[in-house]
């Protein structure tokens, strides 16, 4: 038999985790972190490791002149790498944009040097993350998709909402912020958003937001339209089947039968940065800003520390009233005391001495078993992680019209996701607060999660 292949969330691997690289199909993803909390509050502080080598984003506060600017740079030798100013920034009364720079020194060393510095608002390291009616296709009726199903009380029940004709909406859109999708998949072509606002290979930026012919979303890693760059995509393609998987009388099915999936690829061979995530979520809030009807994004990575950032980007997009859906880590710690980030700017940190409150648009999701045990490897938090979710042996769609199953808290925070989507379908006024009261009010309390998440239940959509 195949052996598990790993994926690595932060550069190395918890002891506790090795027994899962046994024999057997599953791709275990390890998510480990080490940041401890003081009171919930966050300090952030973590291993180089964990970012991009001599890399660092700056903001300047406002007013700061270019020979300043320019001052400031000289002092560390940096070299400008990127200038980020999205549309979202924009739009939110931003005017002072991220600088993207690198520099001959170590990280800490520069970061103080820069931090030391009047006219910087925050520097902070450019972290890297890794990967966080009934149907009638094949894997869900020979019981592969478990997490579908109303067998037990752990799984979702989407099954139940089939049968009440509520299967999703076309109108409903989601974001996969991961890897790409394959958008040829046999089980999601035809449930991959395309951009009505462009016209294809035109090489134009018709729809005026930033990108041109961005027709399925957007490639941030590698900075272009091709959103599936083939077989090491598999990771996002796993993830939009559970969101999206189309019921078609082959291969699996996912919550919704009927929805539109923009893929926004920032994870690529070597993970991906705050700089390309900060992007990512921005590029999420543009659209739901222009008309999109989008209702949440997917995040099933993580990695690195507190990034201002990167939580500012989220934060837009609670202003703009879409969900961020994260996954909790796949370390086995607890998140109230081990912060574990995106996951955590869910609850109140501290970072740089100042206070920076939860963000009341993410739903963090740990992982559970089919005999609804929490899953081993999953995180939890009774203040930081809001529900549980299907996460083992997780069956979904791979490149090239195959399927596999995959381990993960990744694996969980789709149901959820889809879940979102599922209610929108249903409910179309319904605002993201709301969506979210409806997924964290339908949870079937289990005695596994007591004290583990704030619902102390796992996902359930039977009445969606």
């Amino acid at each position: 038999m195949k052996k598990s292949k790993l994926i690595i969330a932060t550069g190395f691997i918890a002891a506790s985790m090795l027994f899962f690289a046994s024999c057997s199909k599953d791709k275990i993803e390890v998510n480990t972190l080490s940041q401890p909390l003081n009171n919930n509050l966050t300090e952030a502080s973590v291993a180089p490791s964990n970012m991009v080598a001599n890399q660092a984003l700056v903001k300047f506060k406002t007013g700061t002149s270019v020979g300043a600017r320019n001052e400031a740079f000289a002092k560390i030798s940096a070299k400008m790498e990127e200038f980020i100013f999205t549309k979202t920034m924009e739009a939110s009364g931003e005017t002072q944009g991220l600088y993207l720079i690198s520099f001959p020194a170590a990280v800490p060393q520069a970061l103080v040097a820069l931090q030391n510095m009047p006219f910087i608002e925050f520097a902070e390291p450019n972290y890297i993350y890794q990967h966080t009616a009934t149907s009638v296709d094949p894997f869900f009726t020979n019981g592969s998709l478990w997490g579908m199903t109303n067998t037990s009380i752990y799984g979702t029940g989407a099954n139940v909402a089939w049968t009440n004709n509520h299967t999703g909406s076309s109108e409903v859109v989601v974001a996969v912020i991961d890897e790409g999708i394959d958008n040829q998949h046999q089980d999601l072509s035809s449930n991959c958003w395309n951009n009505p606002g462009e016209t294809p290979n035109d090489g134009i930026d018709n729809d005026n937001n930033g990108y041109n012919d961005d027709m399925y979303g957007w490639d941030f890693d590698g900075n272009n339209n091709t959103t599936f760059d083939g077989a090491n995509d598999d990771h996002g393609t796993h993830v939009a089947g559970t969101i999206g998987g189309i019921s078609n009388t082959v291969g699996i099915v996912g919550i919704n039968w009927n929805v539109k999936m923009v893929s926004c690829k920032f994870l690529g061979s070597s993970g991906g940065t705050t700089a390309n995530a900060i992007k990512a979520v921005d590029y999420v809030t543009a659209l739901k800003t222009k008309g999109i009807n989008i209702v949440a994004s997917n995040n099933s990575w993580g990695g690195g520390g507190f990034s201002l950032a990167l939580y500012s980007a989220i934060s837009r997009a609670n202003n703009a009233g879409v969900l961020f859906i994260a996954a909790a880590g796949n370390s086995g710690t607890n998140n109230d005391n081990t912060a574990s980030f995106p996951a955590n700017y869910s609850i109140t940190n501290k970072y740089q001495g100042k206070t920076y409150a939860g963000l009341s648009n993410m739903i963090v999701v740990a992982a559970i078993a089919s005999n609804g045990t929490l899953a081993s490897f999953s995180q939890y938090g009774a203040k930081s992680v809001h529900l549980g979710a299907p996460g083992v042996n997780i069956f979904s769609s791979l490149p090239y019209n195959s399927y596999g199953s995959y381990n993960g808290t990744s694996m969980a925070t789709p149901h959820v996701t889809g879940a979102a989507a599922l209610y929108k379908a249903n409910n179309s006024s319904a605002s993201a607060a709301t969506i979210k009261a409806a997924i964290l009010n339908s949870v079937t309390k289990i005695s596994s999660l007591t004290g583990k998440c704030t619902t102390g239940g796992c996902l359930s959509v039977r009445s969606f």
